[in-house]
């Protein structure tokens, strides 16, 4: 391969087998991200503006949708613009930013359903002293730890790869992972301190993981013996849950596929394996607690109603 450790513009080559039907896609994608944008944006403005809301719980969902519209729109706007571009290219520094972003917003919803957790496990297992261990103080404080955790992590992760001369310039994806740009690198031995900072980050997050199923053995093993608290559980963790199930479950098959999957897949399959996180999770999130949470689900049937008269 010969060396080209100047490139500064990419081709994501996910792209090529979309020609037939980029305009339908373009439409589909377009109307599924503004649905995504005014799901997340009405719960988000409906958290802010009612003060009932302005609880532990409900900052830290709004905190998972603000997640959510960050990430989903790191995403869809340049997906859109390549549907309409060919060859489809992104700058290296674009690139970059743009992988620092998928990467800080996947592991930033793990952090915040983490947080999630602990505020479910002070609720039901801890009810007495709630209000002193889940204070404004701290409450501020674990929001930070969920956004600044992730985003220096990963601002260390793309650095590293920022420095590397890379030998290809051609990414067989419709977006930018760090991993495919460090395997366009020119030495492998350039890419050693990117290889440890990947373990030390998938260390971090297993002990999230950890901590999220300690927690959860405890509020099951807390509900069952009281109905008041198996009725909560029921109300405010069964979301959390199924949030929680459905992004490890995609995650975790993307990652797999990532580093293992076979590449004789049709490049729509792969595609589509490789943005579920962005697909699902985003607008699944914002409906499920809508519809499941009473007090937003009030609200919301409170703001239809009065849209009626």
């Amino acid at each position: 391969m010969d060396n080209v450790s100047f490139v500064r513009v990419l081709t994501l080559s996910g792209f090529n087998e979309t020609s037939n039907y980029r305009m339908t896609l373009f439409s589909f994608t377009l109307l599924y991200y503004c649905l995504i944008l005014f799901c997340n944006i009405c719960l988000i403005t409906i958290i802010i503006l009612d003060e009932n809301l302005h609880e532990p719980m409900y900052v830290l969902l709004c905190s998972f949708f603000i997640n959510g519209l960050y990430g989903t729109t790191g995403f869809y706007p340049k997906f859109l613009l390549d549907l309409l571009s060919s060859p489809a290219e992104i700058s290296y520094e674009g690139c970059l930013l743009q992988a620092f972003i998928m990467y800080s917003f996947a592991c930033c919803d793990l952090s915040i359903l983490a947080v999630m957790a602990y505020d479910r496990y002070l609720a039901i297992c801890r009810p007495l002293h709630y209000r002193s261990l889940m204070s404004k103080r701290r409450l501020a404080l674990l929001v930070c730890f969920s956004w600044l955790t992730p985003l220096s992590v990963f601002a260390i992760n793309v650095l590293l790869s920022s420095r590397l001369k890379l030998c290809g310039s051609n990414l067989h994806k419709v977006f930018c992972v760090n991993w495919v740009i460090v395997q366009l690198a020119c030495s492998d031995a350039d890419t050693v301190p990117n290889s440890l900072v990947s373990y030390v980050i998938i260390i971090v997050y297993v002990l999230h993981g950890v901590f999220i199923v300690w927690t959860y053995m405890h509020l099951v093993k807390k509900s069952v013996r009281s109905k008041d608290d198996r009725v909560k559980f029921m109300q405010t963790c069964v979301p959390h849950l199924i949030s929680l199930s459905t992004f490890l479950v995609i995650i975790v098959f993307d990652l797999m596929y990532m580093r293992f999957g076979s590449t004789d897949l049709p490049q729509g399959l792969q595609n589509f394996i490789a943005i579920e996180f962005l697909l699902i999770p985003p607008l699944m999130n914002p409906l499920i607690y809508g519809f499941k949470l009473t007090k937003i689900r009030n609200r919301i049937l409170y703001i239809i109603h009065s849209g009626r008269k």
